[in-house]
């Protein structure tokens, strides 16, 4: 990669944690572009040089984020393994993210404000985030690893689960992603395996 095309894209994603931090302080329709480049000592105009408006930062925030899960999704294959593990190492990576490259914010904030084009392509993402993890969980209730269930309810579970971390987790707080990963893993793998 060029210097160049490398210093774009490290500040293009330099630009997103700072939306991504400004959305989660004040949602999508609070945060102006002014305090997202002022946070970078950037001018609106510079911003501008990177993302044509806001709309098009928050389609990058989710494309972004989509494009992290999926290769964790493909390290997770790739690595193989018994479906117990696999999910557990998915979990850990999945709720990393959200606390350390989302600091915090929703995968699914403010998916309205999208354009249809736009949503479309993050929906197609999402879903193949969900499809892989779904056989994940019916590769687990195939072998005996987990209960037999519904494989589609129970990845619904985990995505509600790990996404819901946005709405308690605070960054002062005693715990980091590390921890919270591990703990929310051996929940939700004990609640697959049908322990009491």
């Amino acid at each position: 990669m060029k210097a160049r095309t490398r210093q774009n894209t490290s500040r293009r994603a330099e630009i997103l944690r700072s939306a991504v931090a400004a959305f989660r302080r004040r949602g999508y329709h609070g945060a102006s572009v002014d305090e997202i480049a002022r946070t970078l000592g950037m001018t609106k105009g510079n911003l501008y040089y990177y993302f044509k408006n806001k709309e098009e930062i928050l389609f990058f925030c989710h494309d972004w984020s989509l494009d992290i899960l999926l290769d964790r999704l493909a390290e997770v294959e790739e690595a193989g393994g018994p479906p117990d593990r696999q999910l557990r190492r998915l979990i850990v990576a999945f709720v990393h993210m959200i606390i350390d490259e989302l600091h915090g914010t929703a995968l699914t904030m403010d998916l309205q404000a999208l354009s249809p084009a736009r949503l479309r392509r993050v929906i197609a993402k999402r879903d193949r985030f969900d499809r892989g993890l779904r056989h994940i969980v019916q590769e687990g209730m195939e072998a005996g690893v987990f209960a037999r269930g519904d494989p589609k309810l129970a990845a619904f579970a985990v995505l509600g689960a790990v996404n819901w971390i946005t709405r308690w987790y605070d960054p002062r707080g005693p715990k980091g992603s590390e921890e919270i990963g591990r703990a929310m893993a051996d929940m939700v793998l004990d609640g697959l395996r049908g322990r009491p």
